[in-house]
């Protein structure tokens, strides 16, 4: 049986119907095509003007998408420091509680250094933190103190020396002063007042003013999550696709509708180009829960921003039991997933694909979004099928130190020096038997 795919006109979501659909589900649900919404061909030439034009190029930029001229683009330590002395109290108490939970997590996760002998044969496995770390905050319009504490934390973590952001200006020039302060918590060495792909440019190649870092790692949009793909292999580009925001709910009657539709609304508020999902097998909830949906738009002051991603992004999924939801959240991949109906647990077992999973009806993505530790640069667009959240290994890359013993040696080098000959390497091969012939005439290296 084919699904049914309707909306109505009062309907904010789409409706897609796989009550009795064959399986598998992907051939009957939308997916992003990353290749044709990309617009590789204008952030190549935005690149390409950042790393021949440096500064000047920056600058001009930052004049013709951001609108403002700025001379120079570093904020200054003392201004983070002002900004976050000068903040109110209840939010420096907020953003301290989060900086304090975030940082444990990361430290708890952080990877440790560790020890493997076989046969005389020790080797010395070492995570080493990245020298210089690249954070890209979104911003302009908007503002977010939060994505400070989700990357440069777990960087601080990681023990990278030198932390770097660059965020968009606002239309006066300035940057709001609850990311200054957040800066100033997490102990960012450099904040620029760059956005957009002149900003992922500036980091990558460096410019005058900037020194080149090794990893890059935030959110952005499309234009933002391209650059960084073009600059990969330049520097490392942490975590997956972290593009805009996505959410799927996976709800039945033990949830209350509103809860279901608040959270719905609470990642499509982040603007155009994400997507909200409702995942259920009672047309009844999904029914109230569109409705639910409606009330609390009339309420948001975000109404527009969250009302075109409900609709160009919005979709009522109908299965026929919790396994079948199960499947479809495997398929979309989605960056948050709510789990808020009976069995929820037990259904969390056999999710495979997704950025950050939230049990139960008092774990809202907005925990996970703020408090909870893990980061909230999560992999979006269905990349959560091969990659996770921003972590400290993103900052970290593992060096080994082998150390071989003439017992050791022994053991292993007649396997090396068949697997050389095997292939064709001849000096593979005769780096053993010179070490065979050390022992042979006695000498002793």
């Amino acid at each position: 049986m084919e699904p049914s795919v309707s909306g109505t006109l009062n309907s904010v979501l789409q409706r897609i119907d796989l009550r009795g659909a064959n399986r598998p589900y992907g051939s009957h649900l939308p997916r992003l095509d990353l290749s044709a919404d990309m617009p590789t061909a204008a952030v190549r030439e935005i690149l390409s003007k950042v790393r021949d034009g440096g500064d000047d190029a920056v600058r001009s930029l930052t004049a013709q998408f951001d609108g403002v001229d700025i001379v120079d683009f570093r904020v200054a330590p003392e201004t983070l420091r002002e900004a976050w002395e000068a903040l109110d109290t209840g939010l420096s108490a907020a953003l301290q509680v989060a900086h304090d939970r975030i940082l444990e997590f990361h430290r708890e996760e952080r990877a440790q250094s560790h020890e493997v002998t076989q046969d005389a044969i020790t080797v010395s496995s070492i995570p080493q933190p990245v020298e210089r770390a690249g954070l890209y905050i979104p911003g302009g319009l908007a503002s977010y103190p939060s994505t400070v504490l989700m990357t440069a934390l777990p960087a601080r973590a990681a023990g990278v020396k030198e932390i770097v952001v660059c965020t968009p200006p606002n239309p006066l020039g300035e940057i709001d002063q609850a990311v200054l302060a957040a800066a100033h918590l997490c102990g960012v060495d450099e904040l620029y007042k760059i956005g957009g792909v002149q900003a992922i440019g500036a980091m990558a190649y460096g410019t005058e003013l900037i020194c080149p870092v090794d990893v890059i790692a935030g959110p952005g949009n499309a234009w933002v999550a391209t650059a960084k793909q073009e600059v990969a292999g330049t520097v490392g580009i942490a975590a997956a696709f972290a593009g805009p925001s996505e959410i799927v709910v996976v709800g039945d009657e033990s949830c209350p509708t509103s809860s279901a539709a608040v959270d719905l609304v609470l990642q499509a508020e982040h603007g155009p180009g994400g997507r909200a999902w409702l995942v259920t097998w009672s047309e009844q909830y999904a029914d109230e829960v569109e409705t639910a949906i409606g009330d609390i738009l009339s309420l948001s002051p975000r109404h527009k921003e969250t009302l075109e991603t409900l609709t160009e992004g919005g979709y009522l999924c109908l299965v026929d039991r919790p396994a079948d939801a199960v499947e479809v959240v495997n398929v979309i991949a989605p960056e948050h997933l709510q789990l808020m109906c009976d069995n929820a647990k037990e259904l969390a077992g056999s999710i495979r694909n997704a950025g950050a999973v939230f049990i139960g009806n008092w774990a809202p993505a907005s925990i996970g979004d703020y408090v909870a530790g893990p980061s909230h640069v999560l992999p979006t667009a269905g990349t959560a099928r091969f990659s996770g959240a921003l972590t400290v290994d993103d900052f970290q890359k593992r060096m080994h130190i082998i150390e071989v013993s003439k017992d050791g040696f022994d053991v292993v080098g007649p396997a090396v020096s068949e697997l050389a000959q095997a292939e064709g390497l001849w000096a593979h091969a005769a780096s053993v038997r010179e070490r065979e012939r050390w022992a042979n005439e006695g000498i002793k290296p």
